[in-house]
């Protein structure tokens, strides 16, 4: 067989496990944070099953698999032989085969003798075999995956087939929202983002979308002459060298994409242009916290579906509530192989002004709340005219927590707090205390 028109997979297989479509392996991270964007190829299928087919077909809706161009056909491993005699090959294949071994590994012989050099071939049977996963693996087949698979284990795997375990991975891209405006989406945003780079020491920007209202400089207590506004001009010259051009940094490890906020231009933000930016920034930063302004258009929706986590932030009364049922419900819907979005109810228990009750809200969205963060104009007032963030003015408030916590879950890691060793003399002082 012709291994050069198949991708060699550089994997051991002596020591490969072959585990059922679906299963976690206890301790790793959730499928659908390991899942990453996959690059513009094009990929072909190959089914027996109708049900594999289907499977697929929903794959293909998912936002990691946005930018390939992906079709599914029935026939497989002997209609793919069939097509690719006569057609050239895609960047990858997808084959399901329910054939004896030796009959399997003939077509596939077959099929490598029509296949382009650099051609990747995935494998879909339902032998829970490792002795077939290893000669699949010395004939180049990138990947076996045991029948029945999901879309999410399916976008796994091809996920990483095209990032490189041994370069940085792309950063997570994580969209703040308010249900309403004037709600604090802003202030969560930033906060959150702030703690994010204090605990994890990574590094983190935070985009401000809202290009005439921002409020990003504020917060920081910065004003950058330039930001955002021009990567979004022209999106197709920005690299790793103007990014570091027209990034703001505001302490080791968080930096800023600022909005101009000026009123004498018009600002006219493409889908496009905002998925070139973001996707240049990830690429830079494992985390990119977005601030996006309250206002419905393509390239709002766009972010909001593509991004890898969604938070909203809605304050307790009934506006916040439909609004917030809306955007949830529509996410839920579009993101269906992704977590559900984290919801913060903010400035509640406000003074004299009647409020849904957490549970309510929490019952009528469906939806368990991420925070529920209490009205404190004080120090949030006083924090953002210092232009600090709530922990750097407050340590010890509330929201100060509650911020690190919805940055932990956000980053899906577990803050470790240093246990206070007690003095070997503390039983003795205890029952001095006792006594007294």
């Amino acid at each position: 067989m012709n291994k050069q028109a198949f991708s060699i997979a550089e994997e051991d297989a002596q020591s490969r496990e072959l585990v059922p479509a679906g299963t976690d392996m206890p301790g790793e991270l959730p499928a659908h944070v390991k899942a990453r964007p996959i690059p513009r190829i094009s990929i072909q299928a190959f089914c027996e099953d109708a049900s594999t087919a289907e499977v697929l077909q929903a794959a293909t809706a998912d936002r990691r698999l946005s930018k390939s161009h992906f079709s599914v056909h029935m026939g497989g491993a002997i209609a793919a032989v069939a097509h690719y005699h006569e057609s050239p090959t895609p960047n990858l294949i997808i084959v399901e085969t329910n054939l004896p071994r030796a009959q399997m590994l003939g077509e596939l012989d077959r099929l490598a003798q029509c296949c382009d050099a650099g051609t990747k071939v995935v494998v879909i049977g339902r032998a829970n075999d490792v002795l077939l996963y290893r000669e699949l693996l010395k004939r180049g087949v990138s990947e076996y995956l045991i029948a029945p698979i999901t879309p999410l284990q399916l976008i796994e795997s091809l996920s990483n087939l095209y990032n490189n375990p041994d370069t940085d991975p792309v950063g997570n891209v994580i969209a703040f929202i308010g249900a309403k405006g004037g709600v604090g989406s802003s202030t969560v945003c930033h906060n959150t983002a702030w703690a994010m780079s204090e605990i994890l020491k990574s590094n983190v920007v935070v985009a401000d979308l809202d290009l005439a209202f921002g409020t990003t400089g504020l917060d920081f207590n910065q004003d950058p002459v330039q930001g955002i506004a021009e990567a979004l001009q022209s999106p197709e010259r920005l690299d790793e060298v103007l990014l570091d051009r027209l990034l703001t940094k505001c302490s080791e490890h968080l930096s800023i994409f600022a909005a101009p906020v000026v009123l004498d231009r018009d600002y006219e933000i493409s889908a496009d242009a905002c998925d070139l930016v973001l996707d240049v920034v990830r690429q830079n930063v494992p985390y990119v916290a977005v601030d996006l302004p309250h206002v419905w258009t393509p390239w709002v929706k766009r972010v909001l579906l593509q991004a890898d986590e969604v938070v909203v932030t809605a304050v307790p009364d009934l506006a916040n509530l439909r609004n917030a049922k809306n955007l949830i419900d529509l996410l839920k819907q579009n993101r269906v192989n992704d977590a559900h979005p984290y919801l913060v109810i903010n400035m509640a228990k406000t003074p004299k002004r009647p409020e849904i009750s957490a549970k309510e809200f929490s019952v009528a969205l469906d939806l368990t709340l991420a925070q529920v963060i209490d009205f404190d104009s004080e120090t949030f007032g006083l924090a953002s005219n210092n232009g600090q963030m709530i922990e750097e003015f407050a340590g010890k408030a509330k929201s100060a927590a509650q911020f690190r916590e919805l940055a932990m879950a956000l980053a899906h890691r577990k803050e470790h707090k240093e246990e206070k060793k007690s003095s070997p003399l503390a039983p003795i002082f205890e029952k001095f205390k006792l006594k007294r």
